[in-house]
């Protein structure tokens, strides 16, 4: 999306504050990209997930966000999916 991100996470153990991952990610995003006039928002809105069928419902969101835009006609049409994992590797 062209104004906000979307994406699926895990911080890689459970008892990390997600929203201090979040801000470390950002941190790292900004310095990786080299943009610092991108500017983040100071908080997150997150949600967590506890099952396959939320994963892949939250998954089939982000991938629908563009066309739900008007950006694309189709999912595979947006160029910026990024990486996307199968959510049962992580049940």
């Amino acid at each position: 999306m062209p104004d906000h991100l979307h994406f699926l996470a895990w911080p890689g153990r459970i008892e990390f504050d997600l929203d201090r991952w979040i801000q470390h990610w950002k941190s790292l995003a900004t310095k990786k990209l080299g943009k610092l006039e991108y500017g983040w928002q100071r908080c997150s809105f997150h949600h967590t997930i506890r099952s396959y069928e939320s994963a892949e419902e939250k998954a089939v969101y982000i991938l629908q966000n563009p066309v739900r835009s008007g950006l694309v006609e189709n999912t595979e049409d947006w160029p910026f999916q990024g990486e996307i994992f199968r959510a049962e590797r992580l049940w």
